[in-house]
């Protein structure tokens, strides 16, 4: 069964394993357009391309084709999928389950942004929030090196002169509210939720001013600013000595209300990472909720943790009652 799995996430290109791993999604080749992505068994809709097909995105960065691998080091006893040298990006839409609220999150997996957790944190997620009436989206963004990273080989952190991860992840919120209808979503009840490097990209995504990148289609007329931001185990936002954001950072005082959760003894990402992205987000008078945990390590997501910090999902839930988003 693993192997089949895994043939059908790589046919995929990694990115709808699913709320039901043992089927797959047929992979849709058009750029985005009304109907172009049919429903597909396992409650899952094909890969919906984020740019258009004739639209050139080079990476003489990548050091081959797109990949998936099986991590040997798993997290809860269980494996964890990865996916790298992404240069197409997509995204796959996962509809709410039972009553339909209207609400819609936009997940990103974490990886380093070399990297993604496509199933720890990313189709798993879909597994709780569709049974609650939300859809639910994993973006398959473009990796390594999208956003700011750790590079091995320099022993040194790099910013992108292209902001690929920001861009992708602009581009699927345009792209949603664009098509809301035909997802059967509220275009004004889509947030974003991420996890480690997907957690700094929910802060980039839910503050920044201006598109990224030049437009290509009507879907950008949209506004790509989030409803709501959930940011998990964040880095990149603190690199010290001061208790402060790092200054390539920006908060808006357009920001929506934005949900913070890390423990305390998170060996990855300092809880500082975390504590001044709350800070930052009170001086601007954006609307913050955070808890931090004593212990919880890095990287748990949804699986099963002894620690308290497992009961995270429940408070999000909450908090989306709070700012009116269910």
């Amino acid at each position: 069964m693993k192997n089949t799995r895994l043939i059908a996430a790589t046919i995929l290109l990694a990115l709808a394993i699913g709320c039901d791993a043992g089927k797959s999604d047929k992979t849709a080749e058009q750029a985005p357009g009304p109907r172009q992505d049919q429903p597909q068994p396992g409650g899952g809709r094909a890969q919906i391309p984020l740019w258009p097909k004739d639209l050139v995105i080079a990476r003489p960065d990548l050091s081959g084709p797109e990949a998936v691998s099986v991590g040997t080091k798993g997290v809860a006893g269980r494996p964890v999928t990865w996916v790298g040298n992404v240069e197409r990006p997509a995204m796959t839409v996962f509809p709410a389950k039972g009553r339909n609220t209207g609400a819609a999150v936009l997940v990103f997996p974490g990886g380093g942004y070399r990297a993604l957790a496509i199933d720890l944190e990313g189709s798993e997620v879909c597994d709780w929030l569709t049974p609650k009436g939300i859809t639910c989206i994993v973006l398959k963004y473009r990796v390594p090196g999208s956003g700011h990273h750790w590079d091995k080989a320099c022993k040194c952190h790099k910013t992108p002169k292209v902001p690929m991860a920001l861009q992708d992840a602009q581009r699927a919120m345009n792209i949603l509210r664009h098509r809301a209808r035909e997802f059967a979503i509220d275009p004004h009840k889509i947030g974003v939720l991420g996890f480690s490097a997907g957690g700094h990209l929910v802060a980039a995504t839910t503050n920044a001013d201006t598109l990224s990148y030049t437009p290509v289609d009507a879907a950008d007329a949209q506004s790509s600013r989030p409803a709501f931001g959930v940011s998990l185990y964040p880095g990149h936002l603190w690199d010290g000595p001061a208790l402060e954001l790092h200054p390539r950072n920006h908060i808006s005082k357009h920001a929506p209300p934005t949900f913070i959760l890390q423990a305390q003894d998170d060996p990855v990402d300092d809880v500082r990472n975390s504590i001044v992205y709350f800070l930052a987000l009170r001086e601007a008078g954006i609307p913050a909720e955070m808890h931090i945990y004593a212990q919880g390590g890095h990287a748990f997501a949804l699986r099963p943790t002894p620690h308290p910090v497992g009961g995270w999902p429940a408070l999000v839930e909450t908090w989306l009652h709070t700012i009116r988003i269910l």
